[in-house]
């Protein structure tokens, strides 16, 4: 793959996919079925996109690791549970620009996710946007964001530079693993850490919508030319 030109590596949760119920809800089960007190939701959606047992550390520090580890279980099986449901929603205009920057010969598309590859494929099965993506990175291989690991499995998979390469999320944390990694990033606004976050953690740019996306993207591979 080392003739493509430049890789484009997506958050899930919070940038593709609006999944904050499913997590939230997940969470509050989980912590009631231990009976603990339940995170309101903005101390829930500041740790997603974490890997689940550093989420749960911070949501519950004073908790022993086996009550952590428990929280971690009924987590997993709540989510579970709701997905079955019915698979969380993709933002206004995800699929279309994904589809059309899959569509571009110069371009791979990556993913850098904190989601298990079982959770991974089976929204993106669900949305049908499986083919998409050329390497996908999730929690079961790496440490948690914002160490970088999954960003340089991701150009060491498609045989690029961080140079030609960009990072686009919706928390610190993405902004964070795209910076260690050398690569260009971009913040999104409508997940689930606000644009000051965003800023505060170094994002190249940050856009409002997937329509500003793309054009932030067309103009960041013009400068880089």
């Amino acid at each position: 793959m080392t003739d493509a030109l430049r890789l484009i590596v997506f958050d899930v949760d919070g940038t593709l996919v609006d999944s904050q119920n499913h997590i939230h809800d997940s969470m509050i089960g989980a912590f009631e079925s231990l009976g603990l007190a339940p995170p309101p939701l903005d101390a829930v959606l500041s740790i997603v996109g974490l890997s689940l047992p550093e989420a749960i550390a911070r949501l519950a520090p004073g908790a022993e690791p086996p009550t952590q580890a428990r929280l971690v279980d009924a987590y997993k099986a709540g989510y579970f549970t709701r997905r079955s449901a019915g698979v969380a929603p993709l933002y206004p205009g995800a699929r279309e620009a994904v589809t059309r920057l899959a569509a571009q010969p110069e371009t791979l598309l990556g993913i850098a996710t904190g989601k298990s590859r079982r959770g991974l494929d089976h929204v993106l099965s669900a949305h049908g946007l499986d083919g998409h993506f050329v390497t996908r990175q999730v929690a079961d291989d790496h440490p948690s964001k914002p160490h970088p690991s999954m960003l340089l499995a991701a150009l060491s998979e498609t045989g690029m530079q961080p140079a030609r390469a960009v990072m686009i999320g919706d928390t610190s944390y993405d902004i964070e693993m795209g910076r260690a990694a050398g690569m260009a990033t971009i913040g999104v606004a409508w997940g689930y850490h606000a644009a000051e976050r965003l800023a505060e953690a170094g994002a190249g740019r940050i856009v409002a919508d997937f329509a500003e996306l793309e054009t932030a993207l067309a103009e960041a591979w013009e400068i880089a030319e």
